[in-house]
């Protein structure tokens, strides 16, 4: 199997110095290219591009996951097991509301891992996972 690349995601924003704060200050992904209707992000090693484009905001549905709502349209990040816990740390010294608290899910099971979600300041959700066992991210 052939290692992935980086990929691109484009995404819509309301603000571009609200964006800023919360992916640059609070996540802490460096900032690259902007102007005053986009701003690129390095996001765990991969291209973030968000827009304002307010018109194109919508409250992502749901499906049940391990008896949680999960927000069908989200995106996110694979962090380290250390690190994902300093993540939900800060994201909660920080008062961030959360869609999925953090905790471990299928615990005991194929794919145990902590996962948590929540909004980023336009509404688009947001999923960062961990594994103690990185051969269980593709498990069956």
């Amino acid at each position: 199997m052939s290692q992935c690349k980086p990929f691109h995601l484009a995404f819509p924003i309301r603000d571009i110095e609200e964006t800023k704060a919360f992916y640059g200050d609070l996540l802490g992904c460096e900032i690259g290219r902007s102007t005053e209707k986009w701003i690129d992000f390095n996001f765990f090693g991969h291209q973030l591009s968000a827009h304002i484009k307010p018109e194109e905001l919508s409250v992502a549905h749901s499906n049940q996951v391990d008896g949680k709502n999960v927000p069908v349209r989200h995106f996110g990040a694979i962090l380290p097991w250390d690190e994902w816990h300093q993540l939900a740390d800060k994201l909660k010294a920080h008062g961030i509301s959360f869609i999925i608290e953090p905790y471990t899910r299928f615990q005991g099971e194929v794919g145990e891992q902590a996962t948590m979600f929540f909004l980023d300041p336009a509404g688009n959700a947001l999923e960062f996972k961990s594994f103690q066992d990185e051969s269980q991210i593709f498990a069956k």
